[in-house]
């Protein structure tokens, strides 16, 4: 079975040789790159199964390296960023950029190999040759092109917004709590005290239920969030 192929963009080089030194170790094949310009060329002649991008670069931050990649390249790759900024805006900035996971500095090796690990592992379960289309009333999700329509027109999506749509949509008219909904959206736990979810609900709801009348998307009080016609 051939090596996941790993590109790290870090300017850091104390930082960047302790994170390819233990990937190497755990048998994974690692690239550096120390700018955001170097990344991106590379990023355009090779192909690899995860990134990990620090968002303050040199030449290009590793925001509009992920904006860039996932206008290109679209969202079969894994992007984890690396940061020293933690807040809640910080994280939801580099999410709607694309990225599926966000690990602030400092950080403990073992968890960053964990979220490397959940994300490949899901990358694999996808089959890109199958369409499936997800309905509901007629809010629609298309979970190959990951396009979505309401009422018949578009919806465009961030990646989170997409896969918490696509969660609502697995699991329709089921309550759902905040902490299911970050351990699935986001794979792993983040600080229970996060407003995140609520975040990315209000999202949603500007996105497909400005109609009052036609709401689809209802706070459960003290329990979650559910998708179901009321």
């Amino acid at each position: 079975m051939p090596l996941s192929r790993i590109l790290l963009v870090e300017d850091e080089p104390n930082i960047s040789s302790f994170i390819k030194r233990g990937l190497e170790i755990k048998g994974y094949d690692i690239s550096i790159c120390a700018n955001g310009a170097d990344a991106w060329t590379k990023l355009q002649t090779e192909i690899f199964d995860l990134l990990i991008l620090d968002i303050m670069l040199p030449d290009m931050s590793g925001l509009e390296i992920c904006r860039q990649f996932r206008d290109k390249y679209g969202y079969a790759v894994p992007v984890i960023l690396l940061t020293a900024l933690g807040t809640t805006d910080d994280i939801v900035k580099g999410l709607d950029a694309g990225a599926d996971d966000y690990l602030p500095k400092p950080f403990q090796f073992k968890e960053l190999e964990a979220r490397i690990t959940a994300l490949l592992r899901r990358a694999v379960k996808q089959n890109p040759s199958e369409q499936e289309i997800l309905q509901y009333s007629d809010l629609q999700l298309n979970t190959q092109t990951k396009r979505a329509s309401r009422h018949g027109k578009d919806v465009a999506l961030t990646a989170k917004e997409y896969r918490l749509l696509e969660f609502l949509l697995n699991n329709k008219e089921r309550v759902l709590s905040r902490t299911t909904i970050l351990e699935y959206v986001w794979d792993l736990d983040f600080d229970t005290n996060t407003n995140l979810v609520d975040v990315y609900i209000n999202y949603l709801r500007n996105k497909i239920d400005k109609d009052p009348q036609n709401k689809l998307i209802h706070t459960i009080i003290g329990l979650g969030y559910v998708l179901r016609i009321e």
